[in-house]
This record gives C-alpha cells, structure tokens and sequence, in this order.
C-alpha cells in the first residue's frame, strides 16, 4: 500500500493522472473478469506477472443469465414491418381554413402564411407512412393497427426475410384500433399464438417487436407497468402499460408475454414521457377477430341502460360495497333490458358470470358481444339477487350508453335545504324542452349557488325520485324529502336531457 501511495504521488508530481485513470479502468475490468485475448485472458486476468492472490470478482465459469436470443430468433419470422400510401387530395394542405384552431388564436383570425400557400398549385400527393404487424394463421392472415392502414391506397407487408407482399385490409374498427390484413404467399407462412391477456400481472415480462422509425425487426422488452389504462382514446379504451420501448413505427406489432405469446398490440406512446406505452390487450382483439374477418366490420351489443359507477355515497344508499357493481339509472323504453324487465336502481353484478365494477366495464364487455346473442346478468334488487336473460340489440355508430359519473358529487356543502326551485313538469313545458310529454316529475327551475345542490343539480333538470320514491308532485317531493333527522344525505333520480342519474346529495 506504501509503495502504491509513493507511485500515487510521483504520478501527480508528473501531472500524469489521466493515464493514471485509465490504468484504474483497465484494472476495473479485470476485477469483473472481461477476458482478453492471448494466454492471459485464458488465466482470467490481462497481467502475466499479476500477483497470485488476485482474483477477479466472478469465477471463470459463472454462467450468464439466461438470454431471450433464442425466444425472439423463433418470434422474429413471424412479425412484419407494414408500408402504406396514401394519396392527399388537392386542398388538403391548404392553409387558409385548415390551420390550426389554436394557431389561430395565437395568430388572430387571418392566417399569415395562406397568401403564399394559396398561390401554391393544388394536386395529388402521396404520403408514405410505416408500422408493424404480425401473422396470426399460416395462411396469411395480419393484426395490426386501425391508424396504420386507415384511408391506405397501397400496404405493403414485408416479412423478415425481406419478401414482401401486398396486402388488402379484410376488416378494421377504429373504435377499438384493430384492423385485420390478408396477404397471399405461396407457402404456409409462420405465425404467433394468441395467449391471454386477462392473466397478466402487473410486473410480468414482456418483449415488444417492431418497426420503429423504419428500422425494420426491433426488439425492447420491460414488463406490464399497468392493466386497464384509459388513455382518452375512445369509450372502449382498455390498454395495457408497459415499459418496454415503443416508438413510432412500433404500431400494430406485438407484444408477447415470456413465453412466446402475443398477449397486446402495440398502439400508443406518451410523447411527453419516457418508458410510457400502451398496447391493446389481445383478448379484446381476440373477441373481435370473426367479425372481422366475416363481415369486414364490427357490430355491437346493446343493452339499453343507462349506467354509472357505485361511488361511495351511491353504495352506501344502496346498501352495497362500493365498487360490487354497475347501477342502472335508466332503462330506455322498448330496449332489451326494458324487455327483459330490468328497472333503475338494479345494481348490475355480473355479465355471462363475469363480476363488474364499473359502468366503463360492463360497456366495453357488451360492445364485444354480437347483436342478437342473449346474455345471462346477475343483478341486485331491493336485497334479492336475481338472474334475468336479455337478448341485445345493436348499438348504432355513434350511439353511446348513458354513463352518469358520479365522482366527487358528496364533496358539497352540507345544509338543511336542498337549495332548489321546482316546479310540476306539465307537458307543455315537457314539449319546450325537447323531452318526452308523458315523462312526470318535477323541474328545476333555480338552484341556490350557496346550497348543496349546487354544482350538481342543473336548471331544466327533472326529479323523478327522492329516496327511491317516484316523484310526481310537490307534496310527493316535500314527504320523500322529509325532516329525518337520522339522515344526512338524498338519494335522487333525475332526468337530464336525454339520460337519467341517480345522485346523492348532503343536506
């Protein structure tokens, strides 16, 4: 140690300590055993006059830990890289009345550039765009994104090999990101295996492969990050988080669990962040795969309900655990529940044997489910446990179930009047609101901005029951309401435009 201290010190005295440093790294990697070449890296060490009892900090034969080489060398073949054109109609880039709508804010009302854009020639163009896929049958058959191919005149699918194909999109839904891809190739073509997505857990691994950035065959692995992410993609959003890279040009491909099986689809990135992807889960896609390969497009269940979430303050006057099902508000005239002799204030507990714990849930697990197939609904009414069988409908585009959200309604003002203004509906004033003539209760016609109700009960909101009481008129509203003093909060059942939800308010 003297003798290393006094080369120490000649070295600074000589100013020589980069050279220094790098003896220390060469050393550095000695003690983690990197071998070198010749007879000296085959004794463990780079020194042929090291001393005896220097050792290096693994053994000579430790074995690495185990490597995914061979899982993604039998994965690979069976992903594909996806080109598409697309051809822009003539105006499209025009500036004039396509900029931005917060550019135009920012700028004021005239856009600054369109002189110049606009004395610009007006043609056809084409825009060439990338993303992923994978073979899921061995006669040519692809999943990818939606937003990959949508509004494609050509796709291109490129194997790993580099044999390229053109392909036609069979079916696509956008709702859910999902578009299914034919191409024909002379020989059986190797595919991936579906597995499940519902039995992941949240720190499974995970490997991702792709085409980012046109990189072509890409492989990142990470693990689920988290199930059930709602992204603002639409009401079917379901995806799966993941920490594994994934960039533009990832889109459509797969995500497979550790043992070799696609369990997502790789579909969105947060720009913003790092490590941050999402992936649609496989069973979703799974679900929708005969419709679209049948039809081209995806037909969805309807139920006929209008629904929100158990909150709290909702289970407590429900006499349920909060989060143990889906109530009904509404149930629509002549719909499939109504047929089936649902009614508002049913909790729904599970679909098909299938436990539910929110409106988001049972929504996404009806649109999955053709129109016409009946259904088994477990649900709960006034205590008793019923079954009741409904056989859905179709839910038209653009149609969507009532949901009420209920969040953050019990965080009001707790006074003794409700702070409202009502009024018997009569069906004149039912006709100038735009509602249904034979629907009785009473409307809002003022609410105290210092009440309870503020923030939550609206003008030209109907009350259809207080406490679980059909409301027709005033006396009805004063006895249902009532001065309990044992109860701290209402229980009400509103109308409002087109849906109806039930709210609990604090007195």
């Amino acid at each position: 140690m003297i003798s290393l201290l006094k080369t120490m010190s000649s070295i600074r005295q000589k100013r020589l300590l980069p050279w220094l440093s790098l003896v220390m790294l060469t050393v550095a990697c000695v003690g983690v055993g990197i071998p070198s070449s010749g007879v000296a890296g085959q004794q463990g060490h780079v020194w042929k006059d090291a001393p005896a009892d220097m050792k290096p900090l693994l053994p000579s034969d430790y074995h690495p830990l185990p490597s995914l080489k061979d899982l993604v060398k039998r994965l690979k073949p069976a992903v594909v890289n996806v080109y598409t054109t697309q051809i822009i109609k003539p105006g499209v880039f025009g500036r004039g009345n396509s900029m931005d709508p917060r550019m135009q804010r920012f700028m004021g009302r005239k856009d600054p550039f369109s002189f110049f854009f606009n004395q610009m020639p007006q043609r056809e163009m084409k825009r060439a765009s990338l993303g992923s896929g994978f073979i899921i049958s061995p006669d040519g058959y692809v999943l990818t994104n939606h937003h990959v191919v949508d509004k494609a005149t050509e796709i291109k699918v490129r194997l790993a090999d580099d044999s390229t194909f053109d392909a036609k999109v069979v079916g696509s839904d956008s709702k859910t990101d999902v578009a299914l891809l034919k191409i024909d190739a002379k020989q059986k073509l190797p595919f991936t295996y579906l597995g499940d997505s519902d039995g992941l857990e949240v720190g499974d691994w995970v490997i991702a492969i792709g085409n980012p950035f046109g990189l072509g065959h890409t492989v990142t692995a990470g693990i689920i990050s988290a199930k059930d992410r709602q992204i603002g993609h639409g009401p079917y959003d379901d995806f799966l988080q993941t920490d594994a890279a994934i960039n533009p040009g990832n889109s459509g491909g797969p995500l497979f669990d550790s043992a070799g099986r696609v369990i997502g689809i790789n579909t969105a990135i947060v720009a913003q962040g790092s490590g941050i992807g999402f992936a649609v889960p496989i069973n979703l896609a799974k679900d929708l795969l005969p419709q679209l390969r049948v039809s081209g497009k995806v037909t969805r269940g309807w139920l006929g309900v209008g629904i929100q979430d158990l909150s709290k303050e909702l289970a407590d006057k429900f006499g349920v655990k909060a989060k143990s099902g889906v109530l009904v508000a509404q149930v629509f005239s002549d719909g499939p529940a109504d047929k089936a002799g649902f009614k508002s204030g049913d909790i729904i507990l599970a679909l098909n044997g299938q436990s539910l714990t929110s409106s988001r849930q049972l929504t996404s697990k009806i649109a999955t489910i053709s129109p016409g197939t009946r259904v088994n609904i477990n649900i709960l009414r006034d205590g008793k446990r019923l079954t009741l069988k409904a056989k859905l409908g179709e839910r038209e585009q653009g149609e969507a179930l009532a949901v009420g959200n209920s969040s953050g309604q019990a965080e009001s003002a707790s006074q003794q009047a409700l702070g409202l203004k009502v009024a018997p509906l009569t069906p004149e004033r039912a006709r100038r609101m735009g509602i249904d003539e034979d629907i009785r209760g009473l409307v809002v016609i003022d609410v105290d901005p210092a009440g309870p109700t503020a923030g939550m009960v609206q003008p030209n909101d109907v009350i259809l029951e207080v406490n679980r009481k059909r409301i027709r008129n005033l006396a009805e509203f004063n006895r249902a309401v009532g001065p309990d003093k044992k109860s701290t909060s209402v229980l009400m059942r509103l109308q409002r435009g087109g849906a109806q939800i039930y709210l609990v308010i604090k007195k």
